[in-house]
């Protein structure tokens, strides 16, 4: 039995995988990105609050617990929706 006494199998969230939304990925990815440098050219305490704001919600939505994994996640996500608009030849 895996955690939370699922098998590893049965496990919900290994079987469906909910995604969120290409825009709001972009948005978030563009967000975080625009924040962390500001923050790293002298930002504001406002800022460093916005850019932890923003890590959360991209943390959330790609179902993981530190920015660059979450911006690697959701840049992963973003390509995958992009090949599957893709008309195939």
């Amino acid at each position: 039995m895996g955690e939370g006494g699922w098998s590893e199998r049965a496990r919900p969230e290994a079987s469906t995988m909910v995604m969120a939304h290409p825009s709001l990925l972009r948005e978030l990815v563009e967000r975080c990105e625009t924040l962390r440098r500001r923050l790293a050219s002298g930002g504001s305490a406002e800022t460093a609050r916005q850019l932890k704001d923003a890590t959360y919600t991209l943390c959330v939505v790609t179902r993981t617990r530190q920015l660059d994994t979450a911006l690697y996640v959701a840049r992963r996500q973003l390509a995958d929706a992009m090949a599957r608009r893709q008309p195939h030849h």
